[in-house]
């Protein structure tokens, strides 16, 4: 019977994945539906949680993007980029990285991706070698930032045997660390462009040619105001974030017994909950002194990308949880002895499912638990997290779709074969680096 279920699991994935956007979220709904009423399982607890985390991150990215505050960390990264366009391949990654830190979310690199690849272009660098591992950074950045959903969802399922700070000293250097590995594999990816056929071709093209040595700096209007102060407010938000989930005893403590979705057991307040309350009321702040209305926060693109994520995660973990949690015993069974013996082979099972879930948040939260189960020590798993970053390897994710779209030469491409695509080799290098690294950090610092 496991095997039905799962195969129906993997067929809602797989339509889910095929048709984007809200479509994984609303095929895991079908799916729970045939648990429930067809093999009566009972529903596990909905996600409420990472939703609600990811609800008011994008929310307060969105009222940052709003006050014009997204476009003046995109000019700050464009003059990053431009001050040394030869080191393109190792800078883009790094920028898109610490963007994606500092947001919580990877929908930020969107705004970065045509810079990197006009960089590129303008000095003859194969697009493909900064688009590539950049994409990557974006989702490696994830799994090291304070504000992400899927490291609350860590956080809160090791039950406070491991702090933020923690997990930050682990995961992000671990991460920079792949993400650099991914850097070196493509360094000298492809052929140069001026040895490429493909490039050849298109330069015979004189408004191509002409719009290369054009350049894309061009002289924008000047922002609003409120622009750096909306950075200022969001980079204190992300600050207080750290600090309450480092110090933990700096937060108000309440009677134990008393807990709900906000306080836990012994009465302190949950880490999902400081990052709802804190992200939230800053996106308030940055609506009142940078004179940003509702509806445009509700119009911006981060706003849109993160209702179809919550809709996503809603539905997708939904499932896959209620299909663990059916059949936990046989689950620990097959892979209790394994991971036993060698820990770090929970490692693969974190990489597989996140091929099919496309979201770290959501790998987090079904898996995560199963490691705890099976007795994984928490530091193993903290090193363990990266891996949840397989969401590359099916290349229908958007940030993957956005940069091969960006590529003007075509050099960014999904291959023949689907998996032989510009992100494989960066990604699957950079993803085993960082849990490797990772292994060795939690031993410095846990």
């Amino acid at each position: 019977m496991i095997w039905i279920q799962f195969a129906i699991l993997l067929a809602a994935i797989l339509i889910g994945g095929r048709m984007k956007g809200i479509g994984p979220g609303v095929m895991g709904m079908v799916v729970l539906a045939v648990y429930v009423f067809i093999f009566r399982m009972k529903p596990a607890d909905p996600p409420i949680d990472v939703m609600l985390i990811i609800l008011a991150v994008v929310t307060t990215a969105a009222a940052l993007q709003a006050a014009s505050g997204m476009d003046y960390l995109v000019r700050i990264a464009e003059r990053i980029l431009r001050s040394k366009p030869s080191l393109v391949v190792l800078l883009g990654p790094l920028v898109t990285f610490v963007f994606t830190l500092f947001a919580g979310t990877a929908h930020i690199s969107y705004s970065l991706l045509p810079i990197i690849s006009e960089v590129a272009l303008q000095k003859r660098i194969r697009p493909e070698r900064a688009l590539s591992v950049s994409v990557i950074a974006s989702h490696l950045g994830i799994t090291a930032s304070p504000v992400s959903a899927a490291t609350a969802a860590l956080i809160t399922i090791l039950g406070g045997k491991v702090t933020l700070l923690q997990v930050m000293l682990v995961c992000i250097p671990a991460t920079i660390i792949g993400t650099l590995a991914g850097v070196a594999v493509c360094w000298k990816k492809g052929k140069e462009l001026n040895d490429d056929p493909a490039f050849l071709e298109l330069m015979k093209d004189p408004e191509f040619a002409k719009s290369i040595a054009a350049g894309t700096q061009l002289e924008r209007p000047p922002l609003p105001k409120g622009a750096p102060v909306s950075v200022l407010i969001f980079g204190f938000a992300v600050l207080l974030i750290v600090l309450a989930g480092s110090f933990p005893g700096m937060l108000p403590s309440f009677t134990e017994g008393s807990s709900n979705m906000a306080i836990d057991a012994k009465g302190h307040i949950k880490m999902a909950a400081v990052i709802e309350l804190v992200m939230l009321a800053a996106a308030g702040i940055i609506m009142l002194i940078c004179k940003t209305t509702a509806a445009q926060v509700a119009k911006a693109s981060l706003f849109t990308s993160g209702g179809q994520a919550v809709v996503s995660i809603f539905g997708v973990v939904w499932m896959s949880a209620t299909f663990m949690q059916t059949n936990n015993a046989v689950i620990e069974g097959t892979l209790g002895e394994m991971v036993k013996t060698a820990p770090w082979t929970f490692a693969i099972a974190l990489f597989i499912l996140s091929t099919l879930l496309f979201s770290q948040a959501a790998t987090t939260k079904a898996l995560m638990p199963l490691g705890v189960s099976l007795g994984i020590l928490p530091a193993n798993l903290v090193a363990m997290f990266p891996a949840v970053n397989g969401d590359f390897v099916l290349p229908g994710y958007p940030t993957l779709l956005a940069a091969i779209n960006f590529d003007r030469t075509g050099s960014t491409y999904i291959g023949k074969y689907l998996l032989n695509h510009s992100f494989m080799i960066p990604g699957l290098v950079s993803v085993a680096v960082s849990v490797a690294a990772g292994f060795f950090f939690s031993g410095l610092f846990m």
